[in-house]
């Protein structure tokens, strides 16, 4: 049971630290979410929040959506996601209410985001599945430099085994990038700055959640951070005593 916001992939960009580090972002958009409804035990069997993002021309909406936004007076959303929360978090919200990134995130903290990764269409199983190809490129291999190869398996078992690594379409999956690093807020904006690589391209629909796996982001391959001396003749020091 995670909180979290939809949104839209709007790109990269990239922010400065104050200590003058380059950091590259990825900019989503998620404000306003409004809250379109309510999962109760009682009714539901189970409790959640149900978030809309982003508004549709009415003509777009069907009969069924337009009665129940109208009886919560709202407009017509183009996305609509369950987040599973418990029961007493769930009665924190009212239906209608925007809900901006302050009210679920903060600064710093570990997020997964989930989006549908870029469609690459029909793709041989070299692209597909990092085959390696013919040993030879240069006889022996005709014009089959880039086939799969033979599939059968003569008598036993007869057929082609469950699984087998083919080509076939590549991308335009549900993908979840998890632990990525929440680097800033903006709310006047309506963004976040996630650190990390979100699934998807540009425009497209994802779902920030708070991480599974992690309370702290932690940077890989960084361990505690030390205080760096302005001074490079010291710090030349310090790494020559280290080899030593």
């Amino acid at each position: 049971m995670r909180a979290g916001l939809l949104g839209k992939k709007l790109g990269m960009t990239q922010v400065f630290t104050p200590d003058g580090d380059r950091i590259p972002v990825t900019v989503i958009q998620v404000g306003p979410n409004f809250v379109v409804g309510k999962r109760t035990p009682e009714q539901d069997g189970y409790s959640a929040l149900v978030l809309g993002f982003g508004e549709k021309p009415v003509r777009l909406a069907n009969k069924p959506e337009l009665g129940q936004l109208k009886k919560n007076n709202l407009k017509p959303v183009r996305l609509v996601k369950e987040f599973r929360l418990p029961a007493e978090e769930v009665a924190k919200f009212e239906i209608g209410q925007a809900l901006k990134p302050s009210d679920v995130f903060a600064d710093g903290i570990p997020v997964d985001v989930v989006g549908i990764s870029k469609g690459k269409g029909y793709q041989g199983v070299m692209k597909l599945h990092k085959m390696g190809g013919g040993a030879s490129d240069t006889h022996g291999t005709h014009e089959f430099f880039r086939h799969g190869g033979s599939i059968g398996c003569r008598l036993t078992p007869g057929r082609v085994h469950k699984g087998k690594r083919m080509s076939s379409h590549m991308g335009s999956d549900q993908k979840t990038v998890q632990n990525l690093q929440l680097f800033q807020m903006r709310d006047d904006d309506g963004v976040v700055l996630v650190r990390g690589s979100v699934p998807g391209a540009t425009n497209s629909f994802v779902a920030v959640k708070k991480a599974a796996t992690r309370d702290v982001y932690k940077e890989v391959g960084k361990a505690e951070a030390e205080v760096r001396s302005k001074n490079p003749l010291k710090a030349s020091k310090k790494a020559a005593a280290g080899k030593a």
